[in-house]
């Protein structure tokens, strides 16, 4: 079965922004933010050192039959625009990439000129979360404000698919309420929602509400990280089936894209079973598979 893998980084320097500080590189993979607080292996030791690189990600794809994948950005990493153009321009049948930016930029016009005009990105990426998100260096703001009003009208005048991560499920940045009204003023735009609205197992009502209230029309959901979101749990990730058997019962398999969050999981597990444990379980039927692993991230972004 052919694969795209919706949910990607690449990265060129560990250059992140959190509720921390800055996170930067502290050798073997490790990092530090300005507060003090280590991240272990932020970047898993079989990429061999400070970096992701195109040329490994395709390695990983290669062996586990994965066609083609998004790269996404976020602060957690630091932004790798330019990093993700060129990988992008290197293997155009292999990677789309979004691009990220901080509204808040005093020169944001001349960021989104060469973006997406320049450059050509047809994807937008947001992370708003609280921890490494826009929420995390900046005041907690609505997601149906003045500020991300003119990241949505921007992006839908140009055409480009959203994506967004509002965070985790009790945080100030998830916004159910607020996100839904912001996307039914841009019915006309593709919306992709991240891991599922980072719902734990112990909020399942929470997640049904958040899903009744985002189905819509032009709206998609990654399941990236959901076998850790929903943890603690170890292969076949029973929770994380649980999780996504909510979510096929009210948005649809159709509204689902497979996608892992590499490079970070890799440190907890393989990217085998990151495939298998939705691949070789009960929850879906061939044709489900089939939209949910690779044609409904086709019709999303390629």
């Amino acid at each position: 079965m052919k694969i795209i893998d919706s949910h990607v980084h690449l990265v060129q320097y560990i250059a992140g922004t959190g509720s921390g500080g800055e996170l930067r590189s502290i050798g073997n993979g490790d990092a530090i933010y300005a507060s003090g607080e280590v991240v272990p292996q932020m970047i898993p030791p079989m990429f061999g050192g400070e970096q992701v690189t195109p040329e490994q990600i395709l390695k990983i794809m290669d062996e586990n039959e994965v066609e083609k994948a998004v790269l996404l950005q976020g602060n957690y990493y630091g932004f790798q625009n330019i990093y993700t153009h060129e990988a992008v321009k290197r293997y155009p049948d292999r990677f789309v990439g979004a691009a990220s930016y901080d509204p808040f930029s005093r020169n944001k016009d001349k960021i989104l000129k060469h973006l997406f005009e320049e450059l050509s990105f047809k994807i937008v990426k947001f992370e708003v979360s609280t921890g490494s998100g826009l929420m995390s260096n900046h005041h907690t703001l609505p997601l149906d404000g003045e500020i991300m009003e003119e990241a949505y009208s921007y992006a839908d005048e140009k055409g480009l698919v959203f994506v967004i991560d509002i965070g985790k499920c009790g945080s100030e940045s998830w916004q159910v309420e607020a996100l839904r009204r912001a996307i039914l003023n841009h019915p006309n735009m593709k919306f992709v929602v991240c891991h599922l609205l980072a719902v734990s197992t112990t909020d399942e009502d929470k997640l049904k509400w958040g899903l009744d209230l985002l189905t819509l029309p032009n709206v998609w959901f990654d399941l990236a990280s959901l076998p850790h979101i929903c943890g603690p749990d170890t292969y076949p990730y029973e929770n994380a089936r649980r999780s996504i058997q909510i979510g096929k019962d009210i948005v649809g398999a159709e509204r689902l894209l497979f996608g892992t969050d590499i490079p970070s999981v890799l440190k907890r597990d393989t990217y085998k079973n990151y495939v298998n444990f939705l691949m070789d379980s009960n929850l879906l039927n061939e044709q489900e598979k089939k939209k949910i692993f690779y044609d409904n991230a086709c019709n999303v972004f390629f």
